[in-house]
């Protein structure tokens, strides 16, 4: 937490890589690296994605912790327990590696089972491995989420997409002083103008397909009407009341293994009862209604 009561987001301290190299320190193998996610984590479902899309799911295996983190951190559930290592939490992942860590656990993981380690805790980082680093054991090489052409728009998009909406929730809904908050708030909302007038243009951030970009985007506007309005105080506006977000956001759920990768009773049961200082009585609310599947009315052609 800043000094001015501002959300400061902990950094990630596990940074190596997966290169197609047969000579790098993590080359890429299949069934060599393993991935502990959370189904609820916008930053982990980010990576789940690209799993689903690039259909890694054979040679990257994943297992899903329970939403709802307690004292203690993510812990591993009895209808998906950790096959890897047998850990009961995540932190023994992090300690395995670091005797000395003290830092808040966070996911997602990329964990390499021939040298028992953490690779990389950092999920924008994960996302280009997979996206990058193991199409020889894909089952869709095809799906290109950083096409060479839009390489330097989708790092633009990031740039601002990152701090402004993807940790700007979180900025507003942690935010310790009503100062803060307000200017996480504007901030948020003027960005998700932004997008919303981008949208207008393209069906897509950068044209007809999605993009890294756009599953970064996603996250977040997925979560945000069931959790983030409510929990977060993000409530000047609804996605649903935007004219370009709300279909866009149904039009990415619908794209083919999209929807498999969302569960939002995960998602509101992690949000409302893992932050105490944000809803002491941890009660999960039954809404709202969520209209995640009816025509997202967006152009096929896009622009």
């Amino acid at each position: 937490m800043g000094s001015d009561g501002s959300f400061q987001r902990q950094q990630s301290v596990f940074r190596s890589f997966v290169e197609d190299d047969p000579n790098a320190e993590f080359p890429a193998e299949s069934g060599r690296y393993h991935l502990y996610v959370s189904l609820a984590c916008p930053w982990a479902s980010r990576v789940v994605i690209v799993r689903a899309l690039k259909g890694l799911e054979q040679a990257i295996g994943m297992t899903v912790v329970d939403p709802v983190r307690d004292e203690k951190g993510w812990r591993f559930r009895e209808q998906a327990p950790d096959t890897v290592n047998g850990f009961e939490y995540l932190s023994e992942a992090y300690l395995a590696c670091d005797p000395a860590f003290s830092d808040r656990v966070t996911v997602p993981v990329l964990w390499d089972t021939r040298q028992g380690l953490i690779v990389n805790n950092e999920s924008s980082e994960i996302m280009r491995m997979l996206e990058l680093e193991f199409d020889r054991f894909a089952e869709r090489p095809e799906v290109d989420l950083l096409p060479d052409a839009k390489r330097s728009q989708i790092d633009e998009l990031n740039s601002w997409i990152y701090p402004l909406i993807n940790n700007g929730v979180y900025a507003a809904g942690f935010a310790a002083t009503q100062e803060a908050y307000d200017r996480a708030v504007r901030s948020l909302f003027d960005a998700l103008d932004r997008a919303d007038a981008l949208l207008a243009e393209s069906r897509f951030l950068c044209g007809p397909e999605p993009t890294e970009a756009d599953w970064r985007l996603f996250v977040t506007l997925v979560r945000f009407d069931a959790a983030y309005v409510g929990h977060f105080k993000c409530n000047i506006r609804r996605i649903a009341d935007y004219p370009n977000l709300s279909g866009y956001l149904r039009d990415c759920y619908q794209w083919p293994g999209i929807a498999d990768t969302v569960d939002i009773d995960q998602i509101k049961r992690h949000y409302y009862m893992t932050h105490p200082e944000i809803n002491p009585t941890r009660i999960v609310p039954d809404g709202p209604e969520l209209d995640l599947t009816s025509d997202p009315g967006r152009s096929p052609a896009g622009a």
